[in-house]
């Protein structure tokens, strides 16, 4: 599965603002549930349910929140870039600047694990991650994400 197939690239964010992770969750929801014409706190609820059972701050400054919403047909994602790192309660204890936000319907179980790998593959490849906090626009960091599966398809 490809990040491509999934990700909302007109939802991506760069240099947004958040203080912490209840804020950033909230924001994230707020722009999902505009996107997909649901309720905010249908999203809130997904997420902070998965968080319940443990951080999904992935390490080295990434965070891969996730829920399932039976509102959803299908996978969806969105990416953010945060304007200044927050404390995510990571894996590793650093602070977070890069989200990657995965919805899916209840039913989805190896689909919605793919779409988790296809993520952690991309964050776990550094330069990349690197050039995704270097890019400046929506547009430069759709491009590094479209590079980036494009390399690992080759």
């Amino acid at each position: 599965m490809q990040l491509s197939q999934f990700l909302d690239f007109d939802a991506i964010r760069v240099d947004l603002a958040a203080g912490n992770k209840r804020q950033l969750l909230n924001q994230l929801s707020q722009v999902a549930a505009g996107r997909l014409s649901l309720e905010p706190s249908l999203i809130a609820d997904a997420i902070a349910e998965r968080e319940r059972i443990g951080s999904t701050g992935f390490g080295g400054g990434v965070a891969i929140p996730h829920g399932k919403l039976d509102a959803l047909d299908r996978i969806y994602a969105m990416v953010v870039r945060l304007a200044s790192p927050i404390d995510y309660k990571a894996i590793d204890g650093a602070p977070v600047d890069l989200i990657f936000l995965l919805l899916s319907p209840p039913d989805a179980g190896a689909e919605h694990l793919k779409a988790l790998a296809a993520v952690s593959r991309l964050v776990r490849h550094a330069a990349t991650v690197e050039k995704l906090r270097g890019a400046r626009s929506r547009d430069a960091l759709a491009a590094v994400l479209i590079g980036a599966e494009e390399r690992d398809a080759a």
